[in-house]
């Protein structure tokens, strides 16, 4: 089963009871339930829920572990959605999408950067571009979740240890990126990492559509068939350098011609199953 979002946050109609698919590298081999995991808070309290059509389903626990639903249940207009996990890193992949390289050759292998944890903000959180970073373009992901610890892990096991998918938006500031020696604050700087608004489990994700718009217009689309190396490739090699603990990000790679953003934009990444991921855009710092 594969369905499409909608382009409004509160009309997205995946059922806890829905049955999605994993593809495996010689085919259709597993089935599973499709879930939707939200982390929100309401007052003081940060928690867990199951979201179907508009409501939360109240989890104990984490998506991470053991959890059942507790019987609550509260309304997504009542919560404050939070980017929906706390990972220990982020790794986030260059060119993995032959649209976005242009004339550069294809890499061997997934070549990956890291971003720090500070760059995540939530859905309807704000993108500020600090004083001096010249341009500034939005990238359009999606964005592996991954459920339980990894190392030196093979290709064909690798999907067992992806919880999920969600939109990311790897904002980069272009200036930087070309003149810094490092990518560290052209890719990591606050605010750098938009995340949400949901984690979604049971997907296809080597074939889900990536589109991503400013003011409302598409500016970035494609689907994930069209990676460069696909979700399973992506875990394997990087766990046999990097030991990937649950919770962490691992943003795919965006597609296309990126666009410049700017104060007063409204940017959205929008991934087929999983919703649209929105922020407006302000100056610093």
């Amino acid at each position: 089963m594969r369905t499409l979002a909608g382009h409004s946050l509160f009309y997205l109609s995946l059922s806890v009871f829905s049955i999605g698919v994993l593809f495996c590298p010689d085919g259709w081999c597993e089935e599973k339930p499709i879930l939707k995991f939200a982390r929100f808070q309401v007052g003081d309290k940060i928690s867990y829920g199951i979201v179907e059509n508009d409501t939360i389903h109240c989890i104990s626990g984490d998506p991470f572990g053991e959890w059942k639903k507790t019987g609550k249940t509260c309304s997504l207009a009542e919560v404050t959605l939070l980017v929906p996990c706390v990972p220990q890193k982020i790794l986030a992949l260059a060119g993995n999408f032959e649209s976005h390289l242009g004339t550069i050759p294809k890499p061997e292998h997934p070549e990956a950067f890291f971003k720090v944890p500070t760059v995540l903000i939530p859905h309807e959180g704000t993108i500020r571009i600090p004083p001096g970073a010249g341009r500034v373009d939005a990238e359009a992901e999606m964005v592996l979740v991954i459920g339980k610890r990894a190392k030196n892990v093979a290709p064909e096991e690798a999907l067992k240890y992806v919880l999920g998918v969600t939109c990311g938006n790897d904002v980069s500031a272009r200036d930087w990126q070309k003149n810094d020696r490092q990518w560290w604050r052209a890719k990591g700087t606050d605010t750098f990492g938009p995340c949400g608004p949901f984690i979604v489990s049971g997907l296809d994700y080597d074939n889900l559509l990536v589109r991503g718009r400013v003011n409302g217009e598409v500016k970035q689309e494609q689907r994930t068939n069209e990676l460069i190396h696909n979700v399973s490739t992506i875990i394997s090699w990087l766990s046999c350098h990097v030991t990937l603990e649950p919770g962490d990000l691992i943003f795919t790679g965006t597609p296309g011609t990126t666009p410049q953003i700017r104060p007063g934009d409204i940017v959205e990444v929008e991934v087929e199953g999983v919703g649209v991921l929105r922020n407006t855009v302000a100056g610093g710092p």
